[in-house]
C-alpha cells in the first residue's frame, strides 16, 4: 500500500538563508525567493513531500515586527484551515528566530507543527548551511510524530522546542541550543529520531486586538535606577532582566514598587537559563522582596520570552490578575 503524500507549506521571510551579495554595498542582503531556496535543495524533489511555497517577506531577521508576525500567524492559520497541509516551515534570519518561534507558539493552536529555520552562513560562503537546514525543517514539518508539538526550531539537524531554544553563539553553525534540556529530536538518514518527549506547550493567546508597548530593562552592576525611571508612563508593561535568580540593587526597589502599582512588571533573570526563585533570599531587592511588592515572577521563561508573553497578553486586554495567573501557569509547566 502506497503511503499518502505529506504536504508542507513553506513561508519565506528573508534573512541570511536568503541573502546574496549587493553590488552597491559589498555586503549580503535578503534577495532569494522561496522557490530559489528550495531549488538549492535537490533532495526535496525526491522526498515524496509536496510543497506549497509562499514568499511572505524579504527582510533581515532584525527588521521583523509584531505586525509581520501577527500577519504570518494569520496566514499560517488560513493555510492550515483551507487545505491538506501536514506542517509548516518558516525560513527567516537567525537574529530573531527564538523570539519568532516563541511568539508563533503562543498563537498556534493547531495540531500541525510549525518549524522555523534559517542559516548561520549565507549562500556566498563555503559550507553554507541553509540548504541542509531547509531540508531538515521540511522533513520535521512532514513527520506525523511531531503532531501537537507546536512551534519548533530546526538547525544543524537538531529539533528544539520554541520554549527552550536559545541562540547561543553569534557565528557558529551550531548556535542554536536548548541549554536546559537539549533537543527533543534529531534528523538522521532523512527521518526524525526522537530523543525526548514532545514539549510541554505553554499558554495559547489570541491574535492582538489593540496595541501595547512592553519594555525590557536589564539590570547591571552599579545600576542607579535613573534609566528605569524613564519607563514610567512610557510603557504598558515591563520585564526586568535581573541578576541571578531575580535580584536587583536595593536602590531600584522603590522605583520598581511604584511601577508595579501601575502596570504589570515581570521579574525574569538576565541569565536566560534556569528559574527565577520565589522564596529563598530575603534581602531588599531579592526575589522574595520584589514579588512581595507586586512584581510577577517569570519562572523559567527568559526575559525575551517573558516580554513576548506579556506583550501578547496586553494586546488582548489582559489585566494584572490575568497576567499573573498566566505567568504562574506557564511557570508550572
Amino acid at each position: 500500500m502506497t503511503e499518502s503524500v505529506r504536504n508542507v507549506a513553506v513561508f519565506s521571510l528573508g534573512g541570511t538563508i536568503a541573502m546574496t551579495t549587493d553590488p552597491t554595498t559589498g555586503g549580503v542582503v535578503p534577495a532569494l525567493s522561496a522557490h530559489e531556496l528550495l531549488a538549492a535543495v535537490p533532495a526535496l524533489a525526491t522526498s515524496g513531500i509536496g510543497l506549497k511555497v509562499r514568499d511572505f517577506r524579504r527582510l533581515p531577521g532584525a527588521s521583523l515586527t509584531f505586525e509581520d508576525l501577527t500577519a504570518l500567524s494569520a496566514a499560517i492559520t488560513a493555510e492550515l484551515e483551507a487545505g491538506d497541509i501536514d506542517g509548516v516551515v518558516i525560513t527567516q534570519g537567525t537574529d530573531t528566530i527564538e523570539e519568532t518561534a516563541f511568539l508563533l507558539d503562543l498563537y498556534h493552536g493547531h495540531e500541525q507543527p510549525v518549524v522555523v529555520t534559517g542559516a548561520m552562513r549565507n549562500p556566498t560562503l563555503p559550507g553554507a548551511d541553509g540548504p541542509a537546514n531547509l531540508h531538515a525543517a521540511v522533513l520535521a514539518a512532514a513527520d506525523p510524530g511531531l503532531g501537537g508539538a507546536g512551534c519548533l526550531v530546526v538547525l544543524g539537524d537538531e529539533i528544539h522546542s520554541a520554549r527552550t531554544v536559545r541562540k547561543s553563539h553569534t557565528t557558529s553553525p551550531a548556535a542554536f541550543t536548548s541549554p536546559a534540556c537539549g533537543p527533543i529530536a534529531r534528523i538522521a538518514e532523512n527521518r526524525v529520531r526522537m530523543v525526548g518527549g514532545l514539549p510541554s506547550r505553554g499558554p495559547l493567546v489570541g491574535a492582538p486586538d489593540r496595541e501595547a508597548r512592553v519594555g525590557l530593562y536589564t539590570v547591571t552592576l552599579g545600576d542607579d535606577g535613573a534609566l528605569l525611571d524613564l519607563w514610567d508612563g512610557n510603557c504598558d508593561g515591563l520585564v526586568v532582566a535581573a541578576f541571578g535568580v531575580g535580584h536587583v540593587p536595593e536602590r531600584l526597589v522603590e522605583g520598581l514598587t511604584k511601577l508595579a502599582s501601575r502596570i504589570p512588571v515581570v521579574l525574569a533573570s538576565r541569565i536566560g537559563n534556569g528559574p527565577v526563585l520565589s522564596d529563598t533570599y530575603g534581602f531588599p531587592g531579592s526575589e522574595k522582596d520584589l514579588l512581595g511588592r507586586g512584581l510577577i515572577g517569570a519562572g523559567d521563561l527568559g526575559p525575551y520570552q517573558a516580554r513576548l508573553l506579556l506583550h501578547a497578553l496586553l494586546t488582548r486586554g489582559a489585566d494584572g490578575a490575568v497576567v499573573r495567573e498566566t505567568f504562574t501557569s506557564a511557570s508550572a509547566r
